[in-house]
């Protein structure tokens, strides 16, 4: 089965429109103090056309889970290698929609339960700068044993996996032509934060049973993934 999108086999038209649509990046001019793997889902389809996505917007695309793994690096003068941070967010608005004010938003962090206490606030410093104004309001703040797992895509298999205690569960695999719904899908809609490569993927499974925001989900079936890596 073709694949149309994935982390080592991209199509070329799907490439322009990652960088045409992707958050400007700055990049800077010395080695980055921390880097890592980042997963993202979101309510809606990110790797879509306008057919469909004028279809869900104002109506879906108001909830997103957003999580980085350090895998070298510290925050704040911080060491934080081999530690995770998870964000739960729900907006005003589909996130994305140039014509809508997701703002204000509410969200959710779950750090990981292996940092110590210094480490526990930098992430949620760290967590905080990379999310923005999406993270400006968070109402709550739990330690939970985080497992978060990245790998390039092969065949039908899962290529990117969150868990956050029994909050947060997420399965995404590589996307197929079939999943190619309008016949000119691309990527519609960019990441939530600055990232050195993310690619959408598809959302196999995507659940959030925590409180806080006043909403909860446990789903999947669509387009809605990004997996890739940061690094700041």
């Amino acid at each position: 089965m073709k694949k149309i999108c994935c982390l080592t086999a991209v199509s070329m038209a799907v490439v322009v429109m990652a960088l045409s649509a992707a958050p400007t990046v700055t990049f800077r001019s010395d080695a980055p103090t921390i880097e890592g793997q980042y997963i993202e889902t979101r309510s809606c389809d990110v790797f879509t056309a306008a057919c469909f996505a004028n279809s869900e917007v104002g109506l879906l695309g108001e909830e997103a889970i957003m999580a980085w793994s350090v895998t070298r690096g510290s925050f704040n003068g911080v060491e934080l290698k081999g530690l995770k941070v998870v964000a739960i967010v729900k907006a005003s608005a589909t996130l994305g929609d140039t014509e809508a004010d997701p703002l204000p938003a509410k969200s959710v962090l779950l750090v990981d339960k292996h940092a110590n206490a210094t480490q526990r606030d930098a992430l949620i410093a760290f967590a905080k700068e990379m999310g923005g104004d999406l993270l400006a309001d968070v109402v709550k703040v739990e330690s939970e044993t985080i497992n978060m797992h990245i790998c390039a895509c092969s065949g039908d298999g899962e290529c990117g996996s969150l868990t956050a205690g029994d909050q947060v569960a997420i399965k995404a695999r590589c996307l197929h032509g079939a999943d190619n719904t309008c016949g000119n899908d691309g990527y519609y809609y960019g990441p939530l934060t600055p990232t050195v490569s993310a690619m959408p993927h598809f959302t196999a499974h995507d659940k959030f049973t925590g409180s806080g925001l006043g909403v909860t989900w446990d789903d999947g079936g669509r387009r809605g993934t990004f997996l890739g890596s940061f690094a700041r």
